[in-house]
């Protein structure tokens, strides 16, 4: 199998199962912070074992790569928490759509600390996904809207969970940053690192003294350490080894489309129309950010070679 079709299935199957995780949070019916804890137990297992097998834990941790990647482990685990503790707020489809606010919040990040230039185009698509933002806030579903059982609670439960999908945003921002300093470190070995972190973090914070008493709620949790986290590690990051990067970005919007989706299947959540035009704005932006869209032509100046035919 040619290496590009092989890294686009990988990452098809790293989005879609990505796409679905918000299902299997609220199905465990646990805590959020029992539900990250675990997912930082289950996927430290795995990653433990992958890192071993491909002979990754020879000689290649120093002191300077644990302390970055436990840096990115804090800020992944709290983004996480936020996340996961959106979706009952703010519905799946709502807080994955305002989640994929990502890209322009590493775009602030990089002309605030390393001097980057904002250019119109990207002040533009910034434009575009803060309005669809007002417009998702806008449609903040009535005590009488029949949306769903998913929606969640109506008024401050409704703007709290918008708010902790932009955090979480943030936070996956964090998390990228501080990983650019591992560049050369084998990412499976910063995941592994990363979930390990949140399993001593949470630890103190877990419900360990009332364990799930029920075989599917352990089911829930540990598919989302091995699949959701350790497999999924696995697709993504063997696919971004084989694909150009116009094609990961593309890619990566798999996962929004899945997990509304899945809202909409599994939990019959409807988006308000502002909430519709609000979501694909944010998608659209983050797509034209990731993939360097432009918005209008450059003009060629007079003098320059290509305007002489």
């Amino acid at each position: 199998m040619d290496s590009t079709v092989r890294g686009t299935v990988e990452m098809t199957a790293a989005m879609v199962i990505l796409g679905t995780i918000g299902w299997f949070v609220i199905m465990s019916g646990e805590p959020i912070m029992d539900v990250v804890f675990w997912r930082c137990a289950f996927g430290a297992i795995t990653l433990l074992i992958i890192c071993a097998a491909l002979g990754l834990l020879r000689g290649r941790l120093s002191l300077r790569i644990v302390a970055i990647a436990a840096l990115g482990g804090a800020a992944i685990v709290i983004n996480w928490l936020l996340l996961f503790s959106s979706f009952s707020r703010a519905s799946i489809s709502i807080a994955t759509a305002v989640y994929n606010t990502q890209p322009f919040m590493l775009v602030g990040f990089g002309a605030l600390f390393f001097s980057e230039r904002l250019t119109m185009t990207k002040l533009a698509w910034l434009g575009i996904a803060f309005a669809g933002m007002l417009l998702i806030v806008q449609g903040s579903p009535d005590a009488s809207s029949d949306a769903g059982p998913n929606t969640g609670n109506v008024g401050t439960d409704y703007f709290t969970g918008i708010a902790m999908a932009l955090g979480a945003a943030f936070f996956w921002a964090v998390a990228a940053i501080v990983t650019k300093k591992l560049k050369g470190t084998p990412p499976h070995l910063i995941a592994l690192i990363q979930v390990c972190v949140g399993v001593v973090v949470l630890a103190p914070f877990a419900n360990l003294s009332q364990l799930p008493a029920d075989a599917w709620s352990w089911s829930m949790l540990a598919t989302l350490g091995v699949v959701h986290t350790g497999l999924m590690y696995i697709l993504m990051y063997g696919a971004i080894q084989k694909l150009p990067t116009h094609l990961q970005g593309s890619l990566s919007f798999i996962y929004p489309v899945v997990a509304i989706l899945v809202d909409v299947v599994a939990f019959g959540h409807r988006l308000h129309p502002a909430q519709i035009v609000g979501a694909a704005a944010i998608l659209i932006a983050a797509g034209g950010m990731n993939l360097g869209w432009t918005l209008w032509k450059s003009k060629i100046p007079a003098e320059s070679p290509q305007a002489i035919k």
